[in-house]
């Protein structure tokens, strides 16, 4: 089975939203159900029909849920040792310079952390594979889907 890297903040988020939907969600959408029920005739029970609907969508939210975290490899970035100068590896906090001037900062993190609007940047993207193993005072020039890009590596994080 293939492991798939992730910090310990997007595991965090995952095992906090896992909490919300077994221990709140799941139970209120029983009740919902029960409550249903008591109304009679299921066949035209619209309010039944509808959380039994919601009971499926949140059972596929959590078996998706504890399958990322089952294949996870949770990677501490405060732990990991970089030898010498700041590297760009998994997890690392990247302050860029474009080519136009405009500051920007990424982190590179797994797959289903990513969110670009909020600088979380996946691992598998453009950007973040041609950023990797670069270090500060690097530029990096970068063919993303609008045309090539080129930064400059102001600093690394490592938090």
């Amino acid at each position: 089975m293939d492991r798939t890297p992730m910090t310990v903040q997007g595991a965090e988020a995952i095992r906090k939203e896992l909490d919300f939907l077994k221990g709140t969600e799941r139970p209120r959408i029983s009740d919902l159900i029960a409550e249903a029920r008591e109304h009679g005739d299921l066949k035209e029970n619209a309010e039944y029909h509808a959380a039994r609907e919601a009971q499926g969508m949140c059972e596929a939210k959590i078996k998706d849920l504890e399958a990322q975290l089952s294949t996870a490899e949770v990677i501490d970035i405060t732990k990991v040792k970089v030898d010498g100068e700041k590297k760009v590896v998994f997890g690392a906090t990247v302050k860029l310079e474009k080519d136009d001037g405009t500051e920007i900062t990424y982190k590179i993190v797994g797959e289903h952390e990513s969110d670009v609007k909020n600088g979380l940047l996946s691992f598998k993207t453009p950007i973040a594979r041609g950023l990797m193993g670069k270090y500060v005072d690097d530029e990096v020039e970068i063919v993303t889907p609008k045309g090539k890009v080129t930064y400059y590596i102001n600093d690394i994080l490592y938090v």
